[in-house]
């Protein structure tokens, strides 16, 4: 039977040293000390807060897809690019864009930027734009999120820092480009 791993996390550190004396009791458990990975995301503590990133993950994405030499680009999308969908192109009758012949290696590519996107929310909005196109991408569309590769080789440590400092104020960012969109 495989073994399970559970997370015991908070900041009463006398309630968690008795939840793990009350645990020992009853179970067989292992203490793995302070959390350093979990599935693949790197926590860095400092006096600051936890930093959360992937940047072995990026490190490896980057060199999967070819891209270890590329030179890394400052955006995840180009400015004033317009993806269209392959039926909107053949409904205007524009061919200059065609159909990848196997659409899996896009489809397994996204699914690699969108496990990123769990420390990396500034890709967020491309993966979304990227993903409305799994069913029949085209050149333009894998062009696209090599691009965002290249993106994310500029700086693979970025991550989500969780503050130390106690803020009660919801911070929100939205994006309004939503006019602008030929498939809707």
């Amino acid at each position: 039977m495989p073994r399970a791993r559970q997370l015991i996390i908070g900041d009463d550190s006398t309630m968690i040293e008795e939840t793990k004396t009350c645990l020992q009791q009853s179970f067989k458990i292992k203490d793995l000390g302070e959390l350093r990975y979990f599935l693949g995301i790197k926590f860095t503590r400092s006096g600051d807060g936890i930093l959360m990133h992937q940047r072995k993950y990026t490190l490896e994405l980057i060199l999967d897809m070819g891209l270890a030499g590329a030179k890394p680009v400052g955006s995840p999308l180009e400015v004033n690019l317009k993806l269209t969908t392959s039926e909107f192109d053949d409904h205007f009758g524009m061919i200059s864009d065609q159909k990848l012949p196997d659409p899996s290696a896009y489809q397994r590519l996204l699914g690699r930027l969108l496990y990123l996107t769990n420390t990396r929310s500034d890709i967020a909005f491309a993966m979304q734009s990227f993903s409305q196109f799994m069913h029949s991408p085209k050149v333009s569309h894998m062009a696209a999120a090599m691009r965002l590769v290249r993106y994310v080789k500029h700086s693979p440590s970025l991550g989500i820092l969780i503050s130390a400092a106690g803020d009660d104020h919801l911070h929100a960012f939205y994006d309004t480009d939503w006019g602008s969109c030929p498939n809707t």
